[in-house]
């Protein structure tokens, strides 16, 4: 095993450039472990840890499939621990699912009140956000134009904001531990005030399955100029500004201060722009299209770099930052990975790119799946993934991309 790992290093390398950096981080792990024998505690640079890891676990991935019944496609996750990982779905369910014995815990749905009007076609929960003292967690409630609040790591449900949007919620972010903002279907941002303890100002509502929860309003709605869909937001709290994504294939860029925005700019290629994320090292934002990634520098307007897909026309349907490494997730049941660094896709020491190929998931075979999609191949979408935080993890999870096809897909690759 220890000489399979040696040799799966080594053919992860993208060149001799490398070799120098990855010889010292290497000296630096192995002396760590030795002193740690000794009974010393100090840690080698985690900056040479995180870039070597990042640049060298991507080739020693392997997969373990999860089974998780017959929910369909999972949209949004995160990690609650290094066992432990939250899903939503598109048919409304979220799931804590134990990674080490594959049992699952369904968190009911949190109820709305009379006041609250439903979306006209609910679509799912396409978002899960923890805020960074990890004691609160946002998501979609029963209607899917809602915000639903839980605590950690009960999920003890704590509120549900409403009349805030008409439309799915499409994403949320945390701004601090007490302030979140919700972007949504309807072309809107919602601002929350959220603390752990029940505002007075707030109506308590008794649902009969779980316990006590308040009802909150939010305190600033604002509409996205130029927007059609609000789809993604990405926060960068040390600039103290929010990334917004319209499906129309335009970026905003929001000063969360004055909750207004400070410039708006066309993207190049204007299909599918449905996921963001944000690097603070690099200051960049990278924004999945139909067929590219697109970074964006806040800084400067008009900067803007492409990454074309390796497999175009298919989607991209989620992107996330780790160091100088972007992870890719396709439409067509592959993982990819950038080096901001080289410039180019990661590559195995024989030349060909690096990649995660996604399992076969499930799928309904139902009378429509007969006629309308029995003839082909459906490869599952990677509608979301998440590293843990060690890195040395990735869960990732959706499902077919067709609308008409029921089925899940989800894995932990480690």
């Amino acid at each position: 095993m220890y000489h399979k790992a040696t040799c799966d290093i080594k053919k992860a390398s993208i060149g001799p450039e490398h070799l120098t950096a990855t010889s010292q981080v290497t000296k630096d792990v192995f002396l760590f472990i030795q002193k740690r024998e000794l009974g010393l505690r100090r840690a080698p640079p985690m900056d040479s840890v995180n870039k070597y890891m990042s640049h060298h676990m991507p080739g020693l991935f392997r997969e373990k499939e999860c089974n998780v019944g017959n929910i369909n496609k999972i949209f949004a996750s995160q990690w609650l621990s290094d066992k432990q990982v939250v899903y939503g779905t598109k048919c409304n369910k979220l799931i804590v699912c134990d990674l080490m014995n594959g049992r699952e815990t369904h968190i009911p749905s949190l109820r709305s009140s009379e006041t609250s009007s439903p979306a006209v076609c609910p679509c799912g929960i396409h978002s899960i956000s923890i805020n960074p003292s990890r004691t609160l967690l946002a998501t979609g409630a029963e209607n899917t134009n809602d915000l639903a609040v839980y605590k950690l790591p009960t999920f003890d449900p704590l509120c549900v904001g409403e009349n805030g949007h008409k439309d799915w919620i499409f994403d949320v972010t945390w701004l601090d531990d007490e302030f979140c903002v919700s972007g949504s279907r309807d072309s809107r941002l919602c601002l929350w005030k959220i603390g752990n303890d029940d505002d007075s100002s707030s109506s308590p509502h008794l649902n009969l399955q779980v316990p006590e929860y308040t009802m909150k309003n939010p305190i600033a709605i604002r509409d996205v100029d130029k927007s059609v869909k609000v789809r993604a937001l990405a926060y960068f709290d040390d600039r103290r500004e929010l990334g917004v994504l319209s499906l129309n294939a335009y970026f905003h860029l929001w000063d969360i201060e004055r909750f207004t925005e400070i410039y708006n700019r066309r993207l190049p290629h204007s299909r599918e722009n449905v996921c963001m994320a944000v690097s603070k090292l690099k200051t960049l934002y990278a924004i999945g299209s139909q067929s590219h990634v697109n970074l964006v520098d806040p800084r400067s307007k008009n900067t803007l770099t492409t990454i074309i897909s390796k497999y175009r026309g298919q989607g991209i349907r989620s992107v996330s930052f780790r160091d100088d490494m972007i992870t890719i997730g396709t439409g067509v049941g592959m993982i990819l990975f950038f080096d901001i660094k080289a410039g180019k896709y990661l590559e195995s020491g024989c030349g060909h790119s690096c990649h995660l190929s996604l399992g076969r998931g499930w799928l309904l075979h139902d009378e429509n799946y007969r006629e309308y999609f029995m003839d082909q191949q459906y490869p599952n979408a990677a509608y979301t993934h998440k590293y843990n935080d060690m890195g040395n993890k990735l869960f990732v999870a959706g499902g077919p991309l067709p609308a008409g096809l029921w089925g899940n897909y989800a894995g932990v690759w480690s």
